[in-house]
C-alpha cells in the first residue's frame, strides 16, 4: 500500500472517529443542555439524567480513541492542535469531568440545594463543552496564526471572535436538538409531551444559525469552497446535508422520532464530512503564511507506523463498534428508575 493511500485512509479514519463521538456524545451534551429547563421536578430530572446514564462514558471512548489515533498517525498535527488550544482544551476537559461528577454526585445527598447545584453544574458543563467544540472547529476552518515550526502566535482572545462564536452557537443548537429528539425516544407521558413541544423551536433556532453560518463561511472563509469548485461531485455533501436538516421536522410530523433521530445524526455526519472536505489537505491553515500550515504531508508519521497502526485499527475499531452496539441494545427502550439509578 502506498504512503499517500495510507495517509488518506488515516485521515478518513480520524473523520470516522470524530463523527462517532459527535453523534454519540452529541445527544449526551444536548440532554445536559436541556436538563434544567425540560424537567419540572426531581423525578423528571433523574429520568433525564438516567436516559444517558449507562451510555455517556462509553461514548467518550470515541474521543479518546480519536486523540490517540491523531497522536500516532499525525504527531505534528496533534502537537500543534493541542498547544494552540491548550487553555480551551483544558477547560473542555474540566467540563467533561464536571459532567461526570454531576451525574455521580447529584443523588448522593437528599437535599434540594445540593441537587440544584449539580443540576446547574451538569448544564454548564454540557453547554460549555459543546460551545468549545464549535469554537475550536470555527478556528480551524477559518485558519489560525501559525508561525515557523507550527508555533501558535495568537492568544486565547484571538480565538474568540464572531465567526468561531457563531459556529459554537450552531454546535450548541444542533446538540440540543439532537438531545431533544433522543429524550423524546427515551421518555413517556407528560415529560415526553413537554420534550415534543421544544423540538420545533429548537429546530428553527438551529436552521436559522445553519443558514447564517453557511453565509458567514462563504464570505469569511473563501478557501472553504476551493475543493468543492475543483471537484464538483463533492457538492453532493452540502446537498445531502440540507436534505437531512429538512427531513427532521418531516419525520417528527409523521410521528417517526427514530427516523428524526437518524436524520439529526446524518446532519452531524454531513457537517463533519463537509468540514473535512473544506479543510483538506490541511489540518490547520496558517493565516500568517500558508507555508506554515499543518498539512497531511508534513504532519504524518512514517509509512511503517501508519501501516502497523492500520492493522491495529482493523482489530480495535470492530471491538469498539461491537461494544457500542451491545450497550445500546441492552439499554434500549424507555428509561426507568430503580434503586441503582442516578
Amino acid at each position: 500500500m502506498s504512503y499517500e493511500l495510507l495517509t488518506l485512509i488515516w485521515f478518513g479514519l480520524l473523520g470516522v472517529l470524530l463523527c462517532g463521538y459527535a453523534i454519540l456524545d452529541g445527544f449526551d451534551l444536548g440532554v445536559g443542555i436541556l436538563h434544567p429547563f425540560i424537567a419540572k421536578d426531581d423525578h423528571e430530572r433523574r429520568l433525564v439524567m438516567n436516559s444517558i446514564g449507562p451510555l455517556w462514558d462509553g461514548n467518550e471512548v470515541w474521543l479518546v480513541t480519536f486523540g490517540g489515533a491523531l497522536f500516532a498517525a499525525f504527531p505534528v498535527a496533534y502537537a500543534t492542535v493541542f498547544s494552540s488550544f491548550y487553555t480551551a482544551f483544558f477547560l473542555l476537559l474540566t467540563c467533561l469531568i464536571g459532567r461526570a461528577v454531576s451525574l455521580e454526585f447529584r443523588s448522593k445527598v437528599k437535599s434540594s440545594t445540593w441537587r440544584r447545584l449539580w443540576d446547574w453544574a451538569f448544564f454548564l458543563s454540557s453547554f460549555t463543552a459543546a460551545l468549545l467544540l464549535g469554537i475550536a472547529g470555527g478556528n480551524v476552518m477559518a485558519g489560525m496564526e501559525l508561525g515557523p515550526k507550527y508555533r501558535y502566535e495568537g492568544s486565547l482572545l484571538s480565538q474568540v471572535y464572531w465567526y468561531p462564536l457563531l459556529v459554537g452557537g450552531l454546535t450548541v443548537s444542533l446538540f440540543a436538538l439532537h438531545g431533544a429528539i433522543y429524550l423524546y425516544l427515551k421518555t413517556e407521558d407528560e415529560l415526553q409531551t413537554r420534550v415534543r413541544r421544544v423540538i420545533t423551536p429548537l429546530f428553527f433556532v438551529f436552521a436559522g444559525l445553519y443558514l447564517v453560518v453557511t453565509l458567514a463561511t462563504w464570505w469569511h472563509v473563501p478557501h472553504a469552497t476551493e475543493n468543492l469548485s475543483a471537484h464538483p461531485w463533492l457538492w453532493i455533501v452540502p446537498v445531502l446535508n440540507a436534505l437531512a436538516v429538512l427531513n427532521i421536522p418531516r419525520a417528527m410530523h409523521w410521528g417517526r422520532p427514530g427516523y428524526a433521530f437518524f436524520s439529526s445524526s446524518m446532519v452531524i455526519l454531513a457537517l463533519a464530512t463537509l468540514f473535512s472536505v473544506e479543510i483538506f489537505p490541511n489540518f490547520m491553515l496558517s493565516t500568517i503564511d500558508p507555508a506554515y500550515s499543518v498539512t497531511l504531508q508534513n504532519a504524518r508519521s512514517s509509512r511503517n507506523t501508519l501501516q502497523t497502526m492500520l492493522i491495529i485499527a482493523g482489530i480495535g475499531i470492530p471491538c469498539v463498534l461491537s461494544y457500542t452496539v451491545i450497550i445500546y441494545w441492552i439499554f434500549r427502550g424507555k428509561v426507568k428508575l430503580d434503586p441503582h439509578s442516578y
